[in-house]
């Protein structure tokens, strides 16, 4: 039986400036790089043509070329994670396993049973941080309490800020301890019931005119103002130090969206209720919703009668990216408009989304429900009206989107906005003062 060390690749697809595989690198026993298509999760895609899958397996090609030239490769799965350990561990004499942090609930209950699996074999489970700046408790209140407002927390984490944290992990330094094997067969989409994505993927480049534009460009969604990184800093295809360090003197904006990130997964692992899809503000969660499937099928299919509304679900079904100003107007529109609950959005948001995060995801649904830390106040509702002629005034987004929005065959307005507000207003403010 040959010894080894394994990496678990999970969101960081990636061989450069990887935290784990830096440490399993160094660990001076040859390093066998893994990756699981977990059927756990990808049995629960009822979409088969989700890009989310076909993404990966790409990052996973693009891994595999450059470990072969290596004399190595990375041994893709398709199976349960306990199945494929199981099996590992009767085929080699695993010392450790390195793998870097996930802070979702079913990525810590997954890590729980490996861990104890390992237990068993004489291995262990070690992790490490690196899909964010800071994590847990590296920016805390002086009391050592966690922050729940964004402006302080920003603060703290600009005022912590070394050189050191944003250091890359010089992984190709160690790139001969890899396991030298034959190259490992990637299993096909096809095989795993998913089928080929010929659409390509936001670039991973970063355009550094896009971020030194960034502050006044970001909210309007007919300009391409934004960097579109999300689905490769969700996938880890770029390290998230890489970016801070090249973003940060360019625009201090930029960088406070990245901040968003860390404060997202710091309050997740806080408040781990909110991963369970519980409302931050507990009180919200007494809130009475209409249950208006009706409704809610209208707003996923972009026919609202609410342009700006419908050329961003139009946006997010046809392209699996929805601009970050639009995001939070469709958010506005479902949880005050309509009163839906944010979690049927954040659900449909979780489905389409090519940068799906869950921490980042809740906490903007939570955000524009008001129910969220740091969120908008209840009676703070966007006029759909407004935002168009703030953010979209020639209606160039709109054109593209729901090109017949001026043609009789548009719908009506699903819901008068004076009246929608008054609604929300009477709701959300009974609900609030049990």
């Amino acid at each position: 039986m040959k010894k080894v060390n394994i990496i678990w690749f999970r969101r960081d697809l990636r061989l450069d400036d990887n935290a784990a595989l830096y440490h399993a690198l160094r660990s001076e026993v040859p390093v066998l790089p893994i990756f699981i298509f977990d059927k756990n999760i990808l049995d629960l895609l009822e979409d088969k043509t989700d890009r989310r899958v076909a993404f990966i397996h790409s990052a996973l090609n693009e891994m595999q070329q450059k470990l072969i030239k290596l004399g190595a490769s990375l041994q893709v799965y398709y199976g349960t994670p306990l199945e494929i350990f199981n099996s590992l561990l009767n085929k080699y004499r695993v010392e450790q396993v390195f793998t870097n942090h996930d802070y979702e609930p079913y990525a810590l209950e997954r890590e729980k049973v490996i861990t104890q699996l390992l237990e068993n074999h004489q291995a262990r489970l070690v992790t490490f941080k690196d899909q964010v700046i800071f994590e847990k408790n590296e920016v805390i209140k002086d009391d050592g309490a966690p922050y729940t407002i964004f402006t302080p927390y920003s603060r703290k984490w600009k005022a912590t800020l070394l050189e050191d944290h944003l250091k890359p992990f010089d992984t190709q330094k160690y790139f001969n301890h890899f396991f030298q094997q034959a190259p490992f067969a990637i299993p096909s989409l096809q095989s795993m019931g998913f089928i080929e994505d010929e659409k390509s993927f936001p670039s991973k480049s970063l355009d550094e005119e896009v971020v030194k534009k960034y502050a006044v460009q970001r909210d309007f969604p007919a300009i391409a103002g934004t960097s579109k990184l999300g689905v490769h800093l969700r996938f880890g295809t770029i390290s998230i130090r890489a970016l801070a360090r090249k973003s940060g003197g360019l625009s201090e904006t930029y960088l406070n969206e990245l901040i968003w990130r860390d404060f997202y997964h710091m309050i997740l692992f806080h408040f781990p209720q909110v991963g369970h899809y519980k409302a931050f503000k507990q009180v919200y969660d007494t809130i009475e919703w209409r249950k208006n499937e009706d409704d809610f099928q209208k707003w996923c299919n972009g026919v609202t009668g609410y342009p700006i509304v419908d050329a961003g679900m139009r946006e997010l079904n046809a392209t699996g990216f929805m601009h970050n100003r639009v995001r939070m107007i469709v958010a506005s529109f479902l949880t005050k408009h309509l009163l839906i609950d944010w979690r049927w959005g954040e659900a449909y948001f979780a489905q389409k989304l090519l940068d799906f995060d869950l921490a980042a995801n809740n906490g903007g649904w939570q955000w524009a429900a008001g129910s969220g830390c740091d969120a908008a106040p209840y009676f703070r509702i966007f006029n759909p009206y407004l935002q168009t002629q703030k953010f979209d005034p020639k209606l160039e987004y709109i054109k593209k989107w729901v090109p017949e929005f001026q043609e009789f065959t548009y719908p009506s307005p699903i819901v008068v906005h004076e009246d929608a507000r008054k609604r929300c207003l009477e709701v959300y403010g009974k609900a609030l003062k049990k």
